[in-house]
């Protein structure tokens, strides 16, 4: 069980959104949840965050774009960052790292895989 550690999740689909944040919840883990870039970086007021998780597409802020203004504040410069994505190119892959992600999840996942791949990055 992951008491006490949170996710900040970012993606435009409520469908999305609202698995995710079942799926957390039920391993233990706190869920912070945003609709886009913009939306998602007024969590980002210095309080702790174990792991952020973005999609690519979204409104106004795209997960890449996200992504590097995550890297500019200094409370989540270490914060470990997986980049949700439909994209299987590698070309988006390089992006996102070159913002500063950590790895990756390709869209469409299992829950219990996706349970695995965070555990791997939330110590």
């Amino acid at each position: 069980m992951a008491i006490g550690k949170t996710i900040l999740f970012v993606d435009d689909s409520e469908s999305i959104r609202e698995i995710v944040q079942f799926t957390f919840e039920n391993e233990g883990y706190q869920v912070l949840l945003g609709t886009k870039g913009t939306d998602a970086l007024k969590h980002l007021n210095g309080k702790p965050i174990d792991l952020i998780i973005t999609d690519l597409h979204m409104p106004e802020m795209n997960g890449i774009e996200l992504i590097r203004e995550i890297r500019k504040l200094p409370s989540y410069q270490r914060t470990p960052i997986l980049f949700l994505t439909t994209e299987s190119q590698a070309s988006k892959k390089i992006e996102a790292k070159e913002a500063g992600a950590t790895g990756w999840i390709i869209k469409p996942f299992v829950p219990a895989k996706l349970i695995a791949a965070i555990n791997k990055v939330i110590r």
